[in-house]
């Protein structure tokens, strides 16, 4: 069995939460330099080019890619093996997040209240934390500050069976559309399909943090991806929403088995900085 302190693990969510506000992940920069190499509007090659510029600037200068820091959200896969010594995971982990965003100098977005007092916390917690006990005696935590921006883009559908496939494209397209330049694009989406209402709306977070580029392991469903993707780069919004052929980085899909009167979909936009920073402990 292996054991992990509270006190790395605080360590460790601080550094990931200044790492990912401030270093775009190679997956991301990838993304962004293949985007300018086929963007099709020169205004939008141009966008495209500043906001590389802009990564740079953040990573040299140590400063966030984006004033919005985001709420950020962690999601941890704890081995069934794993003893966590010294106090509460946690808390362990919504101290790395406070200690991350002071020490980084992060924009503290986060009210205690969401309706009646909505007074800042001061150290943009509590996080909203995801674990998913796995076999091993491994620890990974990914962190990933969610923007606002595009956060208030993401939506949920609880579409019959009958609407089925098309029921579903119609809504994607619906719900870009709606987001239009507010979601700060090029976006990669994430999809949730199945289970349960909060069970799809986990399902389209996690997938809105997969790497750029990877597929869905069901052929099927990375056939739908592909698709989507194209049906959303076909909509000319582009890069900021200023015209272009580059709407999305990609559209990642992830599904779980439902029940026969449902299909469950939920749609999570992720800006074009796209954060996320993990390790393995």
């Amino acid at each position: 069995m292996k054991t992990i302190e509270v006190s790395k693990i605080s360590f460790e969510v601080a550094k990931l939460c200044i790492q990912a506000c401030r270093d775009m992940s190679p997956d991301v920069l990838r993304a962004f330099r293949e985007a300018h190499a086929t963007e099709k509007s020169p205004l939008g090659r141009e966008i495209l080019s500043q906001l590389i510029t802009n990564s740079e600037i953040a990573r040299q200068k140590k400063i966030p890619i984006c004033q919005d820091t985001g709420l950020c959200v962690v999601f941890v896969e704890i081995g069934q093996d794993v003893r966590i010594e010294g106090g509460s995971l946690e808390e362990a982990i919504q101290k790395g997040v406070a200690m991350g965003y002071q020490e980084g100098y992060l924009r503290k977005s986060i009210v205690s209240d969401p309706v009646f007092d909505r007074k800042n916390t001061q150290d943009n917690t509590p996080a909203v934390i995801h674990y998913d006990i796995v076999e091993g005696d491994g620890l990974k935590i990914i962190v990933a500050p969610k923007g606002f921006g595009s956060e208030n883009k993401s939506a949920l559908q609880m579409l019959t069976p009958a609407q089925g496939l098309e029921g579903l494209k119609r809504f994607f397209v619906e719900t870009l559309e709606m987001a239009g330049p507010n979601s700060c694009p090029p976006l990669l989406v994430g999809v949730g399909i199945g289970g349960t209402m909060e069970k799809a709306a986990l399902l389209a977070k996690k997938a809105a943090v997969r790497e750029i580029g990877s597929s869905n392991p069901d052929e099927r469903y990375a056939k739908l991806e592909k698709e989507l993707a194209d049906t959303a780069n076909a909509l000319g919004i582009g890069p900021q929403g200023l015209g272009g052929s580059t709407t999305v980085f990609g559209v990642n899909i992830e599904w779980y088995p439902t029940h026969i009167a449902g299909l469950p979909v939920a749609i999570n936009i992720n800006c074009n900085a796209t954060r996320h920073a993990s390790i393995e402990l």
